[in-house]
């Protein structure tokens, strides 16, 4: 694939990477998944009654993501999970073409292929992160650069996350050193509605739009509890519980209108003749909040719904039957372990810290096996997630803490099946675990070699590759990027602070 030279974000010491040259201006946009956005053949919402109706573009930022070159590789003789349950000794991975092309164990290499000798090391897909924050609250933390919140008014679903990311965060390859190769950016949870999530590769680019994960699709941030009433409680409101109820029913109630005004726009615009009398039937007006409520209602954008008490999960679910939506996951869900019985029952995931509680009542009430306790359902999903910029780089202790939690009180907790907390339940709850969160043969080559067993604390991730690139190496500095702004800082020594 040719490649055309050009100014990235990281320092020369990191362009030992094969792929410094990477991120071409000109790239084509990703093909956009099968949603029923596209399936009302999308065009610019420009395009006049006689070239055809009016319909909006359900993806004006594509992703301009490629790849970083890399070649075939054959890790050989791990311990490997899988991410789908399964746990393979003496174990290989082949990767070729950017793509897992087989996991089993006695895999030979092919010609010419870079063989890695992984005896003694343990091998998993790449973390992929569900609710993190990076380049919305970057380092350096500063007024001016933190961009998480758009506490304006209790809905503001019209803004996107992605408008706020900065690629340069120091964050991100931080993550990158602790196995983290997808991620999921929220807005902040200050509001009701608080607007679009975008899905990341984690990988440097200088520009968002570089990192944004090929056709994933679009989330939403909403929040219940207390963070939306303390808010806005003297701004006008809402100010209970009740309140936030009311707002969110409220603002479903206009989406659903919208909707049907954009379905009946089209379903008039096919009948209508334009050799007839009648003029072309007349678009609604758009609106960007009720376009993103439009898009859940209509299955297209994954709703994330911070929450932290159960008895609110429970009046969430039966919101969403109200109104006809899903609820892929509770984030934060402090007290998930009280209704993990209805979490399944609707097919929703809670993802969860280990042991982070208390900072404020309504994270009180939490136990250490709640994310075994979710697991243990049938059909339960648990997943282990940061929303911090240091408990990302460490999201494989996390998850053993959780698992020795689970284990203490009786559970059958392997480490195969375990990993999925990490890779596979955030990657189907994301809604692209088609091409990442486990190893099998088609999907993306993101994969993880740790020094030892991932959930010892004494393990360190030593090699993480992204699409089959090698982006970093914890014995060479060349692969141990950094960002603009750490370039000339004190304790920037050889490998950087990925390396440390």
């Amino acid at each position: 694939m040719q490649q055309k030279t050009k100014l990235m974000i990281v320092a020369a010491a990191a362009c030992g990477l094969s792929a410094c040259a990477n991120e071409s201006d000109d790239a084509a946009p990703a093909e956009t998944p099968e949603t029923a956005a596209e399936a009302q053949e999308a065009a610019p919402a420009t395009e006049s009654a006689e070239a055809g109706p009016v319909r909006p573009d359900p993806d004006p930022y594509p992703s301009t993501y490629e790849p970083y070159p890399s070649g075939t590789t054959l890790v050989a003789g791990a311990t490997v999970l899988t991410g789908t349950g399964e746990r393979i000794e003496s174990g290989s991975v082949l990767i070729e073409n950017g793509k897992i092309s087989a996991v089993g164990p006695d895999l030979a290499a092919p010609d010419g292929a870079t063989v890695i000798d992984a005896t003694g090391k343990w091998v998993t897909p790449g973390i992929v992160d569900i609710h993190s924050h990076l380049g919305n609250y970057p380092s350096p933390s500063t007024q001016s650069t933190s961009d998480g919140n758009e506490m304006t008014k209790p809905n503001t679903a019209e803004v996107w996350t992605e408008h706020s990311v900065w690629p340069q965060d120091a964050g991100f390859t931080r993550a990158l050193a602790g196995g983290v190769t997808s991620l999921q950016i929220l807005p902040g949870s200050a509001n009701l509605f608080g607007g679009r999530a975008a899905i990341l590769k984690n990988v440097p680019a200088r520009t968002v739009q570089g990192m944004k994960f090929p056709g994933a699709p679009y989330g939403l941030k909403m929040a219940c509890g207390e963070n939306p009433k303390r808010v806005y409680g003297e701004q006008g409101g809402p100010g209970t519980r009740m309140g936030n109820f009311a707002g969110y029913r409220a603002a479903w109630i206009d989406a659903q209108e919208y909707k049907k005004a954009w379905e009946d726009y089209w379903s008039a615009y096919e009948v209508w003749d334009p050799d007839g009398d009648e003029g072309a039937p007349e678009a609604p007006v758009r609106d960007l909040q009720l376009e993103t409520l439009a898009g859940v209602l209509a299955g297209d954008i994954v709703l994330n719904m911070h929450c932290y008490r159960g008895d609110e999960m429970a009046f969430v679910l039966d919101m969403a039957e109200e109104f006809g939506y899903r609820v892929t996951t509770f984030h934060h869900a402090i007290e998930a372990y009280k209704v993990a019985d209805l979490l399944a029952e609707h097919g929703v995931c809670a993802a969860v810290w280990a042991d982070w509680w208390g900072f404020k009542l309504e994270a009180y009430d939490t136990v250490t096996e709640n994310a075994a306790l979710v697991h243990a359902q049938d059909g339960g999903c648990a997943i282990i997630h940061s929303d911090s910029d240091t408990g990302i780089q460490r999201l494989n202790q996390e998850a053993a803490k959780a698992m020795a939690a689970g284990r203490r009180m009786g559970l059958d907790l392997p480490e195969e099946t375990v990993i999925s907390w990490l890779t596979a339940n955030p990657a189907k709850a994301m809604g692209v675990f088609d091409q990442v969160g486990a190893l099998e043969a088609g999907k993306m080559a993101d994969v993880v070699i740790w020094s030892g067993n991932p959930f010892s604390v004494y393990a360190l991730a030593e090699n993480v590759f992204v699409d089959g690139a090698l982006l970093y190496d914890r014995s060479d500095p060349r692969r141990s990027p950094r960002v603009d702004f750490e370039l000339g800082q004190p304790g920037n020594n050889a490998t950087g602070g990925a390396g440390q």
